[in-house]
């Protein structure tokens, strides 16, 4: 018997930008959240902030609060001559539940530097010291920085930010569309060395740990395929993109996150990523359906 169905939208592009197969609706407007992070990092590269690859990959993670993550967000600070006070987004505990439940074992209070994002707004932080900006409005939506982040969505997306939200970060967050989010991540995959949109990708790929964690199944993916560069955010949504350029973005529409590895992977399987690497990823329990049942294989 058919206990729970979850509905969705996901788009495979070719590295020509073509539609390899889509289901759902991926040119309907809705919010990134954390999959955003790869583009922020990349917007604020190309406003010249350099940082080594564990500077970046944290910058764009989403991380687990472990030990590592809580040094590499730390480091970040402490080399644009910050500290984890300085940061904007909330004091929380880990998101990791084992790193949550330790935390709290120990009477740890929340920590600004334990939230999952603070990497992404330790180099915000980072980027305002390099311009000579203000850092202590880094989050308006008409800061100099987060207006040039938002340029450079634009850009990367190939489409207009149709709406402005506020992140559970308290960072702005700009709508978009998954075709739009798949063509950025191809773009960061397939980037020319040396380039800002390399730098993260690079920094991506050689610390999938950082980008998520130790029982996390985006950095499990990212050792899994060589080469992937991936990004998961809150509401169920991901990013994908093969080294060739292909690229993969999908959200499951009721925000839960058991569906998302599994429709993932079928999605990966389709661009041609060999099954058997796939198969942690995908549970008994879940079938996915409709659109993507019986699509050829890319090339």
């Amino acid at each position: 018997m058919v206990e729970g169905v979850h509905h969705g939208s996901v788009i495979a592009l070719a590295p020509d930008g073509s539609t390899l197969f889509s289901a759902g609706d991926p040119d309907a407007a809705m919010y990134p959240r954390s999959t955003a992070k790869p583009l922020q990092a990349t917007a604020m590269a190309r406003l010249g902030l350099r940082l080594p690859p564990a500077g970046f990959a944290i910058a764009a993670a989403s991380h687990s609060g472990e030990r590592r993550h809580l040094d590499a967000a730390a480091a970040v600070l402490a080399g644009h001559g910050f500290t984890p006070e300085d940061l904007g987004n909330p004091a929380d505990y880990p998101f990791d539940p084992v790193e949550r439940d330790a935390w709290v074992a120990e009477g740890r209070p929340p920590a600004r530097l334990a939230h999952n994002c603070s990497g992404k707004h330790a180099a915000m932080l980072a980027t305002c010291r390099e311009q000579g900006w203000d850092p202590r409005t880094y989050l308006d939506p008409g800061h100099p920085l987060q207006l040039s982040i938002r340029a450079t969505v634009e850009d990367l997306t190939g489409q207009a930010v149709p709406r402005v939200a506020v992140d559970g970060c308290g960072a702005p967050l700009f709508a978009l569309s998954l075709r739009g989010l798949a063509r950025a991540a191809s773009r960061l995959a397939t980037a020319a060395p040396g380039t800002p949109e390399s730098l993260v990708a690079q920094g991506i790929r050689q610390h999938p740990d950082l980008v998520g964690g130790t029982r996390r199944d985006v950095t499990a993916v990212m050792r899994a395929v060589p080469g992937l560069l991936a990004k998961d955010g809150f509401e169920a949504v991901q990013l994908a993109a093969l080294p060739d350029g292909t690229a993969v973005a999908l959200k499951i529409a009721d925000g839960g996150d058991r569906a998302r590895p599994a429709v993932l992977a079928a999605a990966l399987e389709l661009c041609g990523v060999d099954a058997g690497v796939l198969e942690p990823f995908t549970s008994p329990a879940l079938r996915v359906t409709a659109e993507l049942e019986g699509r050829p294989r890319a090339a």
